[in-house]
Order: structure tokens, then sequence, then C-alpha cells
């Protein structure tokens, strides 16, 4: 009686499935290609547990504690090794250009999920207009751009104006801040719109390597958003700070930041050996000293060179 009745019951499921099929196949295929867009294709991966490295973050702390009027923040981790250095990661910083990162998760992830089409066109009002960074401030007010070259724009030659009209469209400030909360960035909140000369905006570096952690295991946004994510980043015009480290055959993903009184970096690395690595870092400075660009490139050189000779985990 029991296989009787489990073969009926698949039997009216099939049935139930092919009159859908028949009578709304539209819907049946927007749905299915809707979950298809959102849900990752393969299952997250584990990380390996943390593995500090003392001694390098020490020497970090004395090369940060000779240079005075500096205040350094960071937070690297291999994703293959577990190698990991934390000096300062959960201090809050101005985000300055750096919080155009998770605006861009954002976007995608309202791609995602239909709220947002790649091709719309968004008008560039007079309000949005910013001033320092980027091209779109010189162009005809009221101008309308495909929303994906907006994006682009904001990340790869980080245009302010570009930003803005990114948050208006997503809903506004508040709204992002919400999503931000959400991914369990705490220190991570939009106050004003670009430029942010002030450094109102905020951020940490454990924050932004955080989530570029969970970009890289495909959480957050689908993996073909991700992959135009990452596309973008790569492309990534200023590349002095956090590139300027890496060895010969490293690419990185990533996002600067620099409204003078600040300066910082956010990406994710693919080393020639296959590992990868998060890397954030954030230095507060007397304004536009040198000394806060160079000392990001030393730290990415020093941690680069030390995740290139271990070896990864054993599972």
């Amino acid at each position: 009686m029991t296989f009787r009745f489990g073969v009926s019951v698949v039997a009216l499921a099939t049935i139930v499935g092919t009159l859908l099929s028949v009578l709304q196949p539209e819907k049946l295929s927007l749905e299915t290609t809707a979950s298809q867009a959102i849900a990752p294709e393969t299952p997250t991966p584990n990380l390996p547990p943390e593995r500090p490295l003392p001694t390098l973050q020490q020497q970090i702390q004395q090369l940060v504690s000779r240079q005075p009027n500096l205040t350094a923040g960071l937070y690297f981790f291999n994703l293959d090794s577990g190698a990991s250095l934390n000096v300062g990661g959960d201090a809050v910083f101005p985000a300055a250009s750096t919080i155009k990162f998770p605006i861009l998760v954002a976007f995608f992830k309202a791609v995602d999920e239909g709220r947002v089409t790649l091709h719309e066109r968004l008008t560039m009002r007079p309000d949005l207009i910013a001033p320092e960074a980027g091209t779109l401030q010189y162009q005809k007010p009221n101008s309308q751009y495909p929303a994906l070259e907006v994006a682009d724009l904001m990340i790869t030659i980080s245009d302010n104006t570009a930003t803005n009209m990114i948050i208006d469209r997503l809903g506004g400030a508040a709204v992002l801040n919400q999503q931000f909360q959400e991914w369990g960035l705490e220190n991570t909140v939009i106050n004003n719109l670009l430029p942010d000369m002030k450094g109102t905006n905020t951020t940490s570096p454990r924050d932004l390597a955080t989530l570029m952690l969970k970009i890289g295991q495909g959480e957050i946004v689908s993996l073909r958003s991700r992959d135009r994510l990452l596309d973008i980043m790569r492309r990534t015009v200023t590349n002095t700070l956090l590139p300027a480290g890496l060895g010969k055959g490293a690419t990185i993903a990533h996002k600067t930041g620099d409204i003078g009184i600040v300066v910082g970096d956010a990406g994710m690395v693919d080393m020639p050996n296959g590992q990868r690595y998060v890397a954030a870092m954030m230095v507060k400075r007397p304004y536009n000293d040198p000394r806060g660009s160079e000392l990001i490139r030393q730290v990415s050189r020093m941690a680069y060179q030390a995740f290139e000779k271990l070896p990864p985990s054993q599972p």
C-alpha cells in the first residue's frame, strides 16, 4: 500500500508540474532563471583557521611606531594557508573612496534580485553632480548613462558623481547602511554623499577585508555578478598602494581611497602559486603626507613575501 501511494504522489506531482509548464511557461521560466541567478552554483568551501603571524605583526607595529603622526590599521587573511595579520584591524577610519566597494556589492545584489538592471539608464541630476574625482562632473546635467557604466566609473576612476547616482538608485544611504549591517559590517556607514572630504563616512580594515572575503567565497551576490564585480575592481586605475607591494605575476581586485587626511586600499590578491588572500589597510596622516601611502606599500610587500613562503593548510 505504501509503495503504491508513493508512486501516485510522484505521478501527481509530475502531472501538476507538466500542467504548470504548459499553462504558465513564462512564469516557470522566470522563476527558474531568478533562482539560478541568485543561488550559488557551488557550495562555499571551508576556510582554514586563522594562523596569526606574531613576528610579522610586531615588525609592522614597530614600523608604524617609527612614523610620527601616522595611525594605521590593517587586516590580511590568506584563504589557503590561514595566515593572518591584524594590527588595529577593527579601528574605525574615514572611509574615503573605499566606501565605493560595499556600494558596488549592493549594486550587484540589487541586480541579482531584479531591482536594478544593468542596461537601465540613470539620470545625472544636478544635485548628484560632485567635484574632486571623476569625469561625469564635466558632462551636461541630466545626461543619462547605463547603470553598469556608472558602476564601472565609480570604481575604476573613482567617479564621485557616479557614486552618488548609484547611491540614489539603490534607495539612499539609510537603505545601504542597513544592508551593510546585515552583511556583518559593523563600522561601515554612509553619512554623506561624495565627495566626503571631512571623512564622515566610515569603515574599518576588517570590514572591508571581510566583505571581500565573502565576495570571493561566492556569498552575497551570484557567481555571475561576482565575476563582473571582480572584473571591474581589477581595472582600478590607481595602482600605487597595495598593488605596488605585490610580486611578479600577482593580480589584485581592489579599491583605493584618499581624502588627504586618510589613505587606504582594500582588495583580493591572487598569487602565482595559486593562493589567494584578502587585504585592507587604512592610514590616518597629516594632510597629503606621502608617508601614509609608502607605509601601505611597505606592509603590502611584507605581507606578500610572508604569505608566499607559507604552504597551504592541510585538510
